[in-house]
């Protein structure tokens, strides 16, 4: 019975201990995207892990030049596993898929659930933090 619990209880430790964090400064964000609204997206398919196929519009960026923890600089590849999170100054969080987001006027526009679609929308100019982690969840593109 000990195996059993360690087998269902080590994924979930790996998931919460196994991921990189990395950050990007409202500003460099904000130069990033200061191109990326809505009119820039493209169709991308995605292969979920049960083998589902999705297509929704994503932002056309290859890379997210941000920093480890060490302040040491990276070019992160966009994933559709690529989840990025936002601290604001009131230290709400809210957290979208990576590949999803967008800039309209000074909103943050992004999508938080790949089951559940839904927009959601967030000042820039709130947002104190920004973190992004590889979710290791299994989506991958199928067209890029």
């Amino acid at each position: 019975m000990n195996l059993l619990k360690i087998v269902l209880v080590l994924p979930f430790v790996f998931m919460l201990f196994g991921c990189t964090t990395y950050y990007i400064s409202p500003e460099s964000f904000k130069e990033q995207f200061k191109d990326i609204n809505s009119t820039k997206l493209v169709m991308v398919q995605t292969v979920g892990p049960a083998g589902d196929v999705v297509r929704y519009p994503a932002n056309p960026l290859r890379f997210i030049k941000c920093v480890d923890d060490k302040n040491q600089p990276v070019q992160l590849a966009n994933s559709p596993s690529l989840e990025i999170r936002f601290t604001l100054n009131d230290d709400s969080r809210t957290v979208f898929y990576f590949d999803q987001l967008y800039l309209q006027d000074s909103l943050i526009i992004g999508n938080p659930s790949r089951f559940l679609p839904s927009v959601e929308a967030i000042p820039l100019h709130q947002v104190k933090l920004i973190e992004i982690q590889d979710g290791h969840k299994d989506f991958k593109y199928l067209d890029r």
